[in-house]
């Protein structure tokens, strides 16, 4: 069974300076990224690139996206599986090689620190990053790897 989503964004450029795309220097790289409904999302480029450090930049983004998706993916397997997530906080990672043509992604890390509500379920809590990164649209999308590196840790039990 497939189903077909379809989502839709506008990016519009923002950084005429007066003389539009002149010269190199002679434009900012600032943009918004709107869709319905939510807010708009400052953008650039990467600062390497001209960009503005106070906006996000597309590699930040697709970063981002791919910790997301892992997040998301993993606490409906977690919740499906039984486990009680009560924390989840990824600090991810992703490595871009530029190249005289352009560039590529050649890996993103995320690091996922999980909290459960149990020593129990951290054994299955750790192997459940494994089913969540398989159910990620977004892994399942991108040409390069996405490794994991979690860690998980359990609420002490109480005797109440």
């Amino acid at each position: 069974m497939s189903h077909l989503h379809t989502y839709a964004t506008t990016v519009t450029w923002t950084g005429n300076r007066g003389t539009g795309t002149s010269g190199y220097r002679d434009y900012a790289r600032e943009h918004e990224l709107t869709t319905d409904g939510p807010a708009p999302i400052a953008g650039s480029s990467d600062p390497a690139f001209r960009g503005d450090p106070a906006r996000w930049n597309p590699e930040q983004l697709l970063v981002g996206a791919l910790s997301q998706c892992h997040m998301l993916s993993y606490l409906h397997v977690c919740a499906v599986a039984g486990v009680v997530v009560t924390a989840y906080t990824d600090h991810a990672t992703g490595t871009m090689n530029q190249t005289a043509g352009g560039g590529h992604f050649t890996e993103v890390t995320l690091h996922p620190r999980v909290t459960v509500a149990s020593p129990a379920m951290a054994e299955t809590a750790l192997r459940l990053h494994a089913d969540a990164h398989q159910a990620c649209f977004i892994a399942g999308s991108v040409n390069f790897p996405v490794h994991h590196e979690a860690t998980v840790l359990a609420a002490p039990e109480t005797n109440a």
